[in-house]
């Protein structure tokens, strides 16, 4: 180690959250070198906790790595899925997880065949650790007793099936990490008042923006800013950052409904964690107290899926604000304002 890089945090807040785990009002730090993005996803912000809170809940939790092994036929890929689908080869490869880990648990492993690779894609849950290290250890372990058992050859560790810091489909449709979703409803007083425009002309430009501007692209994420918010909190957190390409992934959906607003931001692949990496950084730490998340929670794994749900809760804000300042044509004059 040479030195170290300082980014500037900003804080976004209150922000009032309705979770399974995150309950109350946050202040959310936010590292980034973008001042009209803190001003606007404070502003998101203050219309969520005037309308009572965003409502967040996570719906799939699991950690994954997924080797490739190389057999020689089509029916010997087949005997190696019998095997690993076998209840008695599943309990014994359990049972060697926790050998590696205390805390790390296997749910279960998808097996895919293309041609002469059989790709096992192992599937953990790792409580409040992000949990790379601990599946990779995990998975190694599990490498060394299917090759011995079946006598096939581990091609990789890693078969990019995990999928791992890359924009993947089967993420935004299987899950990794925490898969989370925060929705609202702003009443036309509060979209009037704090985002300075009608539900009408919100829903509109995300319809043209978000949905059909994300088709034409072929895009996998379907939403407005969503990697800038995961950007700045996991920086702040001290998160893996190279997971905010699995963060950018999220769909955002804001309708009219009856002259309400509802939006909402569904994050299939939002890998954190409160233990581990560089949550043991002093500011990083310091920022993980701000929300009351530092370390492990009891039970294990409830701080890391309240992290999610604040951090989901905030990309919201900002998804809210942003598509607001297009509608009223002041993105332009924010950055103009407040620096990019």
């Amino acid at each position: 180690m040479i030195g170290a890089v300082q980014v500037p945090v900003g804080v976004a807040g209150p922000l009032a959250v309705n979770g399974q785990f995150a309950q109350g009002q946050f202040y959310v730090p936010l590292a980034t070198t973008e001042g009209a993005l803190v001003a606007s996803v404070n502003r998101g912000c203050k219309a969520i906790t005037a309308a009572g809170g965003a409502i967040v809940r996570i719906v799939g939790d699991e950690m994954t790595r997924a080797p490739v092994f190389k057999v020689r036929d089509v029916t010997e890929a087949l005997r190696v899925i019998e095997w690993i689908r076998a209840p008695s080869n599943v309990d014994k490869l359990r049972r060697a997880v926790k050998q590696t880990t205390r805390h790390g648990e296997l749910l279960r492993i998808d097996p895919y065949v293309v041609d002469d690779n059989v790709f096992l894609r192992c599937a953990f849950d790792t409580k409040d650790a992000l949990g790379m290290n601990m599946v990779t250890i995990a998975t190694d372990k599990l490498a060394d007793i299917i090759t011995a058992e079946l006598d096939v050859q581990l091609a990789a560790l890693s078969g990019n099936l995990c999928v791992d810091k890359k924009p993947a489909a089967m993420n935004v449709i299987e899950g990794r990490g925490k898969n989370v979703i925060a929705e609202v409803n702003l009443p036309r007083s509060v979209t009037e008042s704090e985002l300075k425009t009608y539900p009408e002309q919100i829903a509109d430009v995300h319809y043209r923006k978000n949905v059909i501007g994300s088709i034409k692209a072929g895009s996998l994420g379907f939403n407005a800013q969503a990697a800038n918010v995961v950007a700045a909190t996991f920086i702040a957190t001290g998160q893996d950052v190279a997971h905010v390409v699995e963060g950018s992934t999220a769909i955002t959906s804001i309708l009219e409904r009856e002259g309400q607003l509802h939006a909402s931001v569904t994050m299939s692949s939002l890998p954190v964690g409160t233990v581990g990496g560089g949550t043991g950084v002093k500011t990083q730490q310091e920022c993980l107290s701000m929300l009351g998340v530092a370390g492990g929670g009891n039970p294990p794994g409830t701080n890391a899926k309240k992290l999610a749900e604040i951090i989901c809760a905030a990309v919201l804000a900002g998804e809210l604000s942003l598509v607001a300042a297009l509608a009223t044509r002041d993105l332009a004059k924010a950055h103009t304002t407040l620096g990019r």
